[in-house]
């Protein structure tokens, strides 16, 4: 009877309907923030003013009697919750956890305002969930990593398969590094190299991070994973590859090529032009070199 149940909902049509706030949970480990910031306040402004004009999108639970999971919405429902509102406008899906999760990232895939990490962990929840679906079905679905799943995923969202590969990979790092990755302190490249790393080799990053306050670059990251996957990085490793100048640390010196001109010969390269001057320079050196010499 139950099963009966259950399968007559799945065929239901989405039903308007408005919902109390109390009968309204937050969707279980969804990967977007609720924050109380100025985009908030004008939020509450709005719905204040104008009232919710657009509904959220719910779906029946099934342990909890008229109860509803919250599948888009939880920042208006926030909002509604700060102006003591009793209930919101909604509508009611009646599909199972995986079509919601599919349903919760399509419908917050295009905000502006996501985080890497947002996007990343929505993305690995689409794949999941569409993975799950195809087993349910007994098809043969892609692990969530595969060309054919995250195509379809960067197809619906606008990414390619090698940025939303990219970004499911940097859900596998430790939570310190995702905090960096999310404040722009660690580009995405490098943690997606770091990635690969297991949790141990991870935190012996985390723990040259604090100490120098400086970050692995794209090469350096990449050394670390091909000294991880021989067996070979630790923590003094870690520590050898980090101490390393990179590129854009070293400083360069910017002469006007006009003002170089006036007094070097007719060079056709700035290489000859630098080889000139490095020459005269030394010149230079060994002349004051010889007159202290003679002094003595």
């Amino acid at each position: 009877m139950k099963e009966k149940k259950m399968s007559a909902e799945k065929t239901a049509k989405p039903k308007l309907m408005n919902i109390k706030l109390k009968k309204l949970h937050p969707f279980e480990d969804r990967p977007y923030k609720v924050l109380d910031d100025e985009s908030m306040t004008e939020l509450v402004e709005s719905i204040k003013e104008y009232g919710l004009l657009n509904r959220i999108i719910v779906r029946p639970l099934e342990e909890k009697q008229d109860e509803y999971e919250i599948i888009s919405g939880h920042r208006r429902v926030h909002a509604a919750k700060l102006l003591e509102m009793k209930e919101v406008p909604a509508i009611v899906h009646f599909i199972d956890r995986d079509e919601a999760t599919v349903m919760m990232v399509d419908s917050n895939c295009q905000r502006e305002n996501l985080t890497l990490m947002e996007k990343a962990r929505s993305y690995r929840m689409k794949a999941d969930a569409l993975s799950h679906q195809g087993k349910t079905l007994g098809q043969n679905v892609p692990k969530s990593e595969d060309n054919r799943t995250t195509a379809k995923i960067g197809n619906e969202a606008g990414d390619s398969y090698k940025t939303v590969q990219r970004l499911i990979r940097l859900t596998y790092l430790v939570p310190e590094l995702q905090e960096y990755v999310d404040n722009g302190k660690m580009k995405m490249l490098p943690a997606y190299e770091l990635s690969f790393l297991n949790e141990e080799a991870q935190r012996d990053i985390v723990d040259r991070i604090d100490e120098t306050e400086s970050f692995p670059s794209h090469a350096q990251a990449r050394r670390m994973r091909k000294a991880f996957e021989e067996g070979q990085l630790n923590y003094d490793t870690v520590t050898e590859i980090m101490a390393e100048v990179k590129p854009n640390q070293v400083e360069k010196l910017k002469i006007p090529m006009n003002d170089i001109k006036k007094y070097a010969p007719d060079c056709s390269t700035p290489k000859e032009l630098s080889d000139f001057i490095i020459k005269l320079m030394k010149q230079d050196y060994e002349r004051k070199h010889r007159g202290r010499e003679d002094c003595r």
